[in-house]
């Protein structure tokens, strides 16, 4: 490796379940509105219209118990997802081919300081203030696919205080996974340790400073933080 001029960043990391080596973060890509209720919640059709993608940066993506309350925002909402991780890439990636470049799975939460979001959405202008601070991008451990193939339904659900939030199942998707991959190939040239948040259900919400926040999707696993 060359010499660089100021040391160079550190690279992001995420803990694989059974493992010691760990998956290093490329980019970070999201899907917006994939499933049909929380489309309807958030004011939005939920016909099947092409797939809406957004980014947040990799340093957001984090293994922790614990999510810091950021500044500029008194309306920072949950928002549950399952993580794909991939281990290939490629521009026009055959939606038949793309599950063959997934790495494994995770549970993740896309954190978004809304008020900043709306306020993005009545000027016209780019959501990044609003989702992608830092530390909005927690995940749990990541399950290769190797160990438990390629969920297509299952729970997917959030608590704050034990109190469910969120609850829905995979195959509410309105594009699955495969087609997520294809559809986003199409824009982005992927590559291995690209990560994508792939949408979340209805029930959004609110969280504040002491609350506790749990989720999980069936057969992938859970993440719980404690937002301080």
């Amino acid at each position: 490796m060359r010499a660089t001029v100021i040391p160079a960043p550190e690279s992001v990391l995420l803990d694989v379940v059974g493992a010691t080596e760990q998956f290093p973060v490329r980019r970070v890509y999201c899907v917006g509105r994939n499933y049909a209720d929380h489309a309807i919640e958030m004011g939005h059709d939920p016909s099947r219209e092409a797939p809406f993608f957004f980014q947040k940066n990799a340093d957001n993506a984090y293994n922790g118990e614990s999510f810091p309350y950021p500044p500029l925002s008194s309306n920072v909402h949950f928002e549950v997802e399952l993580v794909m991780a991939l281990s290939g890439g490629g521009a026009d990636i055959a939606a038949e081919d793309a599950l063959s470049k997934v790495y494994g799975y995770g549970v993740g939460i896309d954190f978004t300081r809304r008020d900043l979001q709306d306020q993005m959405k009545k000027m016209g202008r780019s959501w990044e203030v609003a989702k992608a601070f830092e530390k909005s991008a927690p995940v749990s451990a990541l399950v290769p696919a190797s160990k438990i193939g390629h969920p297509q339904e299952g729970a997917i659900w959030l608590e704050v205080n034990g109190s469910r939030k969120q609850d829905g199942n995979l195959n509410q998707m309105i594009w699955k996974l495969p087609e997520i991959i294809a559809e986003l190939s199409k824009q982005f040239v992927l590559a291995p340790g690209d990560i994508i948040m792939t949408g979340t259900p209805a029930g959004v919400g609110a969280i504040v400073k002491g609350d506790k926040v749990t989720c999980g999707v069936a057969g992938v696993g859970e993440l719980s933080l404690s937002v301080i």
